[in-house]
């Protein structure tokens, strides 16, 4: 054997300011809670495959939470007229969608046959019971009142979908911002009932015109309406891709918590958060 070929006889490097004891100090699985979360993956059956599905549900519902945090604040945030900071949070929340759109990925390698072996274990649960993505359609002002019919067994928390149903949503803050700047939009618009969904209003997409038209003028709310637009696309792209999946995995079927499945993900689609920031495109 040459010099060359000879294994190496160097010793591994170790670095001598590692902590190692413990005892008394926080971990990183401590500060993480990860004893918890870790053992929150609790199959109902004895198939491989329900393990991918309760991970990536869970995961999706952890991402949905941070998505939560960042609305919020950039809703406060606009609505104080503050709207520097909001870029950031909502630039932050279209990263976090590109994490729920992929995530669809991972799910859809699970077979219509692996699936069928133990979805009968999952009862009347459902996606169409996550609450967290209720709240964040409704932060974007997707509102509907009959969607909290299932968290009525749930009374902190159907309290707490109906005040989020009841308050201003990003959008909402947004175009009270467009009638401070001193562009014209209709009194109905501004004092609307806040728990219905959003309809288009002319004076709205008339005042988005005039920022897309005048961009020196009005660049902070150029840059706010393009944000909302980032947002809006990724979450429609997450119901396109779950549209997709759920078509891939169940095809037509019923879903689990007695919806029509992807037929009425299909009727999902057509839904617009921001309906005038798409509507100016054809006129601009």
């Amino acid at each position: 054997m040459s010099q060359s070929e000879k294994p190496s006889q160097k010793k591994e490097s170790v670095d001598t300011g590692i902590h190692t004891n413990f005892k008394d100090d926080m971990t990183y699985g401590d500060y993480l809670g990860l004893d918890h979360i870790l053992s929150s993956q609790k199959r109902l059956s004895e198939h491989h495959d329900e393990m991918l599905f309760i991970v990536i549900h869970q995961t999706s519902e952890l991402w949905m939470k941070l998505i939560l945090h960042e609305l919020e604040a950039a809703t406060k945030s606009i609505a104080g007229g503050e709207l520097e900071p909001a870029f950031k949070m909502l630039a932050r929340v279209s990263r976090v969608q590109e994490q729920l759109i992929q995530s669809w990925d991972v799910l859809s390698t699970l077979t219509p046959t692996e699936y069928m072996e133990f979805r009968d274990h999952l009862g009347h649960s459902s996606g169409f019971q996550s609450w967290q993505n209720r709240l964040i359609e409704f932060s974007l002002g997707h509102k509907n009142e009959r969607a909290l019919l299932v968290y009525q067994h749930q009374p902190e928390l159907y309290h707490r979908m109906e005040k989020a149903l009841h308050q201003p949503s990003l959008y909402d803050v947004s175009i009270q911002q467009l009638a401070n700047r001193g562009l014209p939009i209709d009194t109905n618009r501004l004092q609307r009932d806040f728990s219905q969904d959003t309809i288009a209003d002319a004076s709205v997409e008339a005042a988005w015109l005039t920022v897309y038209r005048n961009v020196d003028q009005y660049w902070d709310l150029y840059e706010l309406a393009e944000k909302l637009v980032d947002v809006e696309d990724r979450q429609q792209r997450w119901r396109y891709n779950h549209l997709k999946t759920v078509e891939r995995i169940i095809g037509y079927k019923t879903g689990t918590g007695g919806s029509s499945g992807v037929t009425y993900l299909k009727r999902v689609l057509d839904h617009r958060f921001f309906p005038e920031l798409w509507n100016l495109r054809t006129q601009l």
